[in-house]
């Protein structure tokens, strides 16, 4: 209680004094008082009781002027009824309080201490009615006070029956509850008038405390005209502040919106607001109780008191809860007599409860505290609902009656003149709360529930800016941008307990409480009453009122189980908040006419009429215009809202939130394959973003941002549509359909713009190359929306995605182009040259080839770039394939142009794997590109050698250009690594080897001289020969190849063979030619194995006759090989019998008759078998695998 703090405590800001606004003491100041609360002692009985002054305009304190004795008080001081910063409001009062207390005066500390309501408080009121609550069972007197719940917090103001039906007798307004009270409580009811003691009393009051804070303590008479003037000022002044209700209420100036608002002030024009916190209740209190202080006493309350009158219980519960509530520690009473100042007398504030004839218990006090909230709070649960606590003088009963229902039962529900103030207390709370940032996701189920009571209560007519701002704050509270964690993001909302109402669960909650506190005898007297307090003195029974259930139920936030359910939501909300907006525009008149139940047509153009890509480019050229003029801020709004007026932002804020809700409800029904629905989404969420450009002033990049990301996947979605045309109706028909909801939004869309900004971007085309282009296009602007306002630096993640994708359209594109053009060639006569169309085509696919390269190469994704390259590489082979057709088949020569573009391909391909860099950046693209290279090489080779340009090349350079060409192809060409692909590689490198080896052979044949060069040529045939068929050995689905590849050895034996000339040189050819005979027994048996097959087949699947087992085994090449097989072994077996037996008969050698005997054995069989005609082609193969294992056994002995 020291002089410090006290003084602290008091001492007001600076400026306070002036209460033109609310000066809040800063955050130091506020804690500071913090350490005065006070625990009293108090006859054994414990009361906590801790104040902290959160507001004080009084002045320091000063030591208050003690009267002699023997003053006369009945006489006016100099200084009386002049305004004293010392006093406050206090002048003419009753210790401060004979101004009536004003009937919204808890609404005025509420606006101030908007951070405390909902949450932290339980109780909002003026000190005088708290003070009146707690004397209820020792009172007599009436009570009447208004109730409302703002969160966990009470509201409790006087409402003065007396004041309000004069009000009513003038005015009109409140007739319904005058009716209501006269039929239900006091049917002759007059106004009182209070008598003239009372005014004598509150004279001599008023001179007293002027006497105390003038000083020098005698008594100055003033000209008796003043004196006789001071009663009927003083009753002037009371009548005036009494008349302090108000017409139906008008918005506060602060959140005005209609001119003719009359300045209601909900002021807060207490002298001090203090949190008062009573045992475990929490209180935010109004007093104006004049303080002094000063020498030995730092804080005293002072009080005047006839020496005839001893003090009652009524006024020693008075003084004590004033010292309480404004931790006052002492108290000093003048005692006069017929107003002739007696004496002094000082007392402690814990002993006022002791006093003779003013004994009173403090835990008594304190039961009846905790039971009156109990009741309020178990009885008062709706929000935004006034209620009437009303005791009658002389009764026992005390009733709370529900005005908002009974208000609604009349013709006007908005004649309830608490309506706008609670609504705006509502508001105020949501959005303070909503500001807390980092804790508004535990209280979203308080703030919607404040917000939906606050719609709730306002007639939209009338109060258009806060249902829209309202409605706006409901849809902020659903998260958009968190699609993913609907989960867990939804979980913590539920397990707020201690927050409002749900709707849900308010009849509930009434049910059970009228149950619990019965309804008295009288029907007539309760079945308007939400509860009854049977006797007042139940109220001094300790936790008698105390709730059994839980005296809040949980709010709940609703938990979305879907995206679409949670925009839904959303959309609902900016659908109410257009309205508001809308309905507040006068210029109605001038706008054109709309029916919000019509749907909009969407405009459907055939591609004919739109004039397909061509047309986008002019669509793209007045888009990119129109990009260029927001960033000068051209404003265009057809509906004539002025720019910077609450419907402007409002509608601004509104608009986006709606394109916001499009757009993740289009990214929703993406995800779910549904493209018509996303197109007509998407199309929604651009016509809200196009609005929002006409009305803005000043486009802000993150709006930008999110234009980028709609038009980005519009994109998207035209991709899937051009992707998935076989599903074209169900994507028509879900893009053609149009919810209510969404049509009257567009209508609120429509009264300020056209909205067909982006209309080229989301029309549904039935044309595949339209689609692409509009996708590519709308990839391209939302790339040049981040050029434009350098959104690429700050944002590089959406920026690399934009070029990605405008990467991967333009490779579509190409691709679409490029297969256009070989199905051209392919119906192309093969003599007729390329036709202008075809080169059209590769113009337009090679054009979106390099952009798209440039695109990857922009953003460092070589694994992409090389895929373009690649796909460049087969537009270059299609182009060569294209040129080969020229010219008659006989004729034909390997044109310079093919080779032009065969190199073209090659260098495309070269440089892909330049970009990859290595096999590990990305193994498969490496693979295909190599194989891509490898084939290009080899097709090349093989032109070359099918149709070698003689006319225009000698044959050596020919020979050479094959042999490099295909070397190279076999260099890229993996026939090691295992893959899917290592058949593929080990048969084209079979292959590969096989034609050098025959063309090395036709080279031998064919060259004459240069013995050196033969020489060469014979090495190289005979090396290449052995590849092939190691390679083709690998393979088990080539025998023929593999039979092919043995019988051109063993021509290649032959030839050699006539070029000897000594019988052992000839012998020895001979026999290696047999022995590659002999070796060709595997291919016979891969033949005959699918022979098997083929001949099992009809028998084990009559169904499946026609079925070919092994597709790649031709039976006419297999007879054609058989034959000439069958002819070389003959010849073999022959000439090898012929020269055996010319070198026996000149000497004899045991191995060689041995040889001799079984050629001869295996040659008349072979010459029996081809004699028959008869044998099928199964059992010449059996009887050539016979012969084969014969001659291998028996050869074998003389090799």
């Amino acid at each position: 209680m020291g002089d410090s703090k006290e003084a602290g405590a008091e001492s007001p800001p600076a400026g306070a004094a002036a209460r033109g606004g609310l000066s809040l003491l800063s955050q130091g100041e506020s804690e500071e008082p913090s350490a005065q609360g006070s625990a009293l002692f108090l006859g054994g009985n414990e009361v906590k009781s801790r104040a902290v002054v959160k507001y004080s305009s009084a002045p320091p304190r000063t030591a208050f002027a003690r009267l002699e004795e023997k003053t006369d008080l009945k006489l006016p001081p100099a200084n009386w009824l002049r305004e004293s910063a010392k006093l406050g409001p206090a002048g003419t009062t009753i210790l401060g309080n004979s101004k009536k207390s004003k009937p919204f005066s808890s609404f005025g500390m509420a606006y101030d201490f908007i951070d405390s309501v909902g949450n932290d408080v339980d109780v909002v009121s003026d000190s005088e009615n708290i003070k009146k609550l707690l004397k209820i069972p020792y009172s007599k007197s009436h009570v009447s006070m208004a109730v409302h719940r703002i969160g966990r917090t009470l509201l409790l103001d006087e409402l003065d029956i007396q004041e309000l039906f004069m009000r009513s007798s003038q005015t009109g307004d409140w007739t319904w509850l005058k009716e209501f009270y006269q039929r239900l409580i006091d049917q002759k009811w007059q106004r009182k008038k209070k008598s003239k003691e009372h005014w004598y009393q509150k004279a001599i009051l008023s001179k007293f405390l002027y006497y105390s804070i003038n000083g020098d303590g005698a008594a100055q008479p003033v000209p008796s005209a003043a004196e006789q003037q001071g009663p009927s000022s003083s009753d002037q002044a009371t009548d005036s502040d009494g008349a302090s209700w108000p017409a139906p209420f008008e918005m506060p100036s602060s959140v005005s919106e209609d001119p003719s608002a009359s300045s209601q002030g909900l002021k807060n024009d207490f002298v001090r607001n203090i949190l008062w916190t009573f045992e475990d209740i929490h209180m935010l209190v109004g007093s104006n109780m004049p303080i002094f202080g000063g020498g030995r006493y730092p804080a005293v309350s002072l009080r005047l008191r006839d020496n005839n009158k001893p003090i009652n219980v009524l006024t020693g519960i008075d003084y004590w809860l004033d010292n309480l509530i404004c931790n006052v520690p002492e108290l000093v009473m003048c005692f006069h007599v017929n107003g002739i100042v007696q004496k002094y007398e000082m007392i402690k504030t814990e002993e006022i409860p002791n006093l003779e004839n003013s004994n009173f218990s403090t835990k008594v006090i304190k039961d009846i505290a905790q039971n009156i909230l109990s009741f309020l709070k178990s009885n008062c649960t709706k929000e935004g609902h006034t209620y009437w606590l009303f005791k009658a003088s002389g009764s026992d009963i005390v009733k709370l009656y529900d005005l908002t229902t009974l208000c609604e039962e009349t013709e006007d529900k908005y004649q309830n003149p608490f309506t706008m103030p609670v609504a705006i207390l509502l508001y105020k709370v949501a959005c303070n709360m909503m500001m807390k940032k980092n804790q508004n996701k535990k209280h979203y189920g308080t703030i919607r529930t404040l917000l939906l009571n606050c719609v709730k209560l306002l007639d939209k007519s009338r109060h258009p800016q806060i249902i829209a701002s309202a409605n706006y704050m409901l849809s902020e509270l659903f998260q958009l941008d968190e699609p993913k964690k609907e989960e867990s993001s939804e979980s913590p909302l539920n397990e707020n307990s201690d927050e409002s109402y749900s709707e849900e669960e308010e009849e509930l909650a009434d049910s059970d409480e009228n149950g619990s506190y019965g309804t008295g005898s009288d029907p007539s007297d309760d079945n308007k009453a939400v509860a009854i307090i049977k006797s007042v003195g139940e109220l001094s029974v300790p936790e008698k009122y105390k709730s059994i259930h839980q005296i809040r139920p949980s709010c709940t936030f609703p938990v979305c189980h879907d995206t679409e359910e949670r925009c839904r939501l959303v959309l609902s909300y900016v659908l109410e908040g257009l309205k508001s907006v809308d309905s507040s525009i006068k210029k109605e008149s001038d706008l054109p006419a709309a029916d919000p139940n019509t749907p909009i047509p969407l405009k459907y153009e055939d591609e004919s009429t739109r004039g397909g890509p061509e047309g986008l480019e002019k669509q793209m050229a007045l888009f990119l215009d129109k990009m260029g003029s927001l960033q000068k801020g051209n404003y265009s709004s057809q509906s004539g809202m002025i720019p910077g007026s609450w419907q402007h932002k409002m509608k601004l804020q509104l608009i986006l939130k709606s394109s916001k809700a499009y757009y993740v409800l289009s990214d929703a029904a993406m995800s779910l394959q549904k493209y018509g629905r996303a197109l007509r989404y998407i199309k929604l969420a651009l016509q809200s973003h196009d609005t929002y450009c006409c009305l803005c002033t000043n486009m802000l990049s993150e709006v930008l941002l999110f234009l980028s990301q709609y038009l980005t996947l519009c994109g998207d979605i035209q991709l899937m549509l051009a992707q998935n045309a076989n599903n074209r109706a169900a994507h028509l028909e879900e893009f053609n359909y149009q919810t209510k909801e969404d049509q009257e939004i567009l209508h609120s869309l429509h009264r300020e713009s056209p909205c067909q900004g982006f209309a080229w971007a989301t029309d549904l085309s039935t044309d595949l190359e339209s689609q692409l282009s509009v996708s590519c296009k709308c990839y391209e602007a939302a790339n040049e929306i981040l050029q434009f306002s350098d959104l690429k630096s700050q944002n590089p993640e959406h920026y690399v995605q934009v070029l990605k994708r405008m990467g991967n359209i333009r490779n579509e594109i190409g691709v679409f182009y490029m297969n256009q053009a070989a199905a051209l060639q392919s119906e192309r006569v093969v003599s007729k040259s390329v036709s202008t169309a075809e080169q059209q085509l590769w113009k337009k696919s090679f054009s979106c080839f390099e952009k798209g390269i440039h695109n990857f190469e922009s953003i460092d994704d070589a694994t992409n770039a090389a895929l373009l390259l690649c796909n460049t590489g087969r537009l270059m082979r299609i182009c060569a394939q294209a040129h080969c057709g020229a010219g008659d088949e006989f004729k034909r020569e390997f044109s310079p142009e093919e080779g032009l573009y065969y190199n073209k391909a090659v260098d495309y391909y070269l440089k892909a794997l330049r970009s990859l860099g290595t096999r590990d950046i990305h193994p498969a693209v490496w693979d295909s590109v190599n194989w891509e290279l490898s084939t290009t090489y080899f097709t090349m080779a093989t032109l070359q050698q099918d149709y070698a340009p003689l006319s225009r090349k000698a044959q050596e350079q020919i020979e050479k250009e094959v042999s490099e060409a295909m070397m190279k192809s076999l260099k890229h060409c993996d026939v090691d690594s295992v893959s899917a692909r290592q058949p593929l590689c080990q048969y084209r490198a079979a292959t590969i080897h096989h034609r050098l080896a025959s063309m090395y052979h036709s080279c031998l044949r064919n060259q004459v001289g240069d013995e050196h060069l033969r020489k060469q040529h014979r090495v190289l045939a005979d090396l290449h020969y052995s590849k092939a068929v190691k390679l083709f050995q690998l393979l088990k689905d080539a025998p023929c190849e593999l039979l092919r590849v043995q019988l051109e050895r063993v021509a290649f034996a032959e030839f050699q063979m006539t070029s000897q000339n000594s019988n052992v040189g000839k012998l020895k050819t001979l026999s290696g030619a047999l022995d590659i005979m002999v070796r060709t027994k595997h291919a016979f048996q891969l033949i005959r194995k699918e022979l098997v097959e083929e001949f099992d087949q009809p028998k084990s699947d009559e169904s499946a006759p026609a079925a070919d087992p092994s597709p790649g085994l031709s039976r006419e090449e297999v007879i054609k090989l058989l034959s000439i097989f069958e002819s070389r072994l003959s010849f073999l077996l022959l000439q090898s019998i012929k020269l055996l037996s010319s070198t026996k008969k000149k000497m004899s050698n045991t191995e060689e008759d041995v040889v001799l005997k079984t050629n001869k054995q295996i040659y008349s069989q072979l010459l029996r078998a081809t004699a028959n005609r008869n044998s099928t082609l199964l059992e010449r193969i059996d009887v050539l695998i016979q012969l084969l294992d014969q001659l291998a056994r028996g050869g074998s002995g003389g090799q």
